[in-house]
């Protein structure tokens, strides 16, 4: 009897899918700029839109920030936005004395209904560990320079548990419409690695 080959005889689904790209561009099936700029569409764009709106609709409707809050799978689902990977959103909210952000130490956990594909440095090992062991320095790094009296929480994503940000309503965007703050609301934002401004 043959012995069914074992999933590490495989190469890794990450050499697989770039074989796999390579071939079809190979074969003129596939323009490389035309796939790079889908992806990067979703990543930044398609992805992260979904959550900017419910972003924006817990800061324009306190009943709905509430539930989401409370059970952010729901809450999420209530505007259409579930399935895979977002089964089980635990939503933690930013204040002027609390600063949270996510990473997901094990492997790169992530609400892909919300966010749309995890970015390269949220799988990154560094990032990894030193969003754990230094967050404040890492923030500052990547552009978040928080004063000391804020207190920074990391919540560790999981398959149990992903986590998202509700980030601090930027002031001076009492006037906006719901669709004009989702706007202003980045991936970035939503992990926690930035604060939303007004423009």
């Amino acid at each position: 009897m043959t012995e069914l080959p074992r999933s590490e005889d495989y190469p890794s689904p990450q050499i697989r899918v770039e074989a796999l790209e390579a071939l079809l561009v190979e074969r003129g099936l596939v323009d490389p700029n035309v796939l790079d700029g889908f992806i990067n569409r979703y990543v930044n764009d398609v992805g992260p839109m979904n959550g900017a709106k419910v972003v924006a609709k817990a800061w324009v409707d306190d009943d709905y920030r509430k539930r989401l809050l409370a059970d952010g799978t729901e809450a999420c689902k209530e505007l259409g936005f579930g399935g895979p990977q977002g089964e089980h959103i635990v939503v933690v909210e930013n204040t002027p004395e609390m600063h949270n952000m996510v990473v997901c130490t094990l492997c790169s956990c992530y609400p892909w209904p919300l966010l749309g594909l995890p970015p390269n440095w949220y799988k990154d090992p560094a990032y990894r560990a030193r969003s754990v062991r230094e967050p404040r320095a890492l923030l500052k790094e990547m552009g978040l320079d928080l004063p000391d009296s804020v207190e920074i929480t990391v919540w560790d994503s999981s398959a149990e548990n992903r986590y998202f940000i509700l980030p601090m309503r930027p002031e001076g965007t009492e006037g906006l419409s719901e669709d004009e703050l989702a706007k202003l609301v980045s991936r970035d934002a939503m992990v926690g690695v930035a604060q939303v401004t007004a423009g």
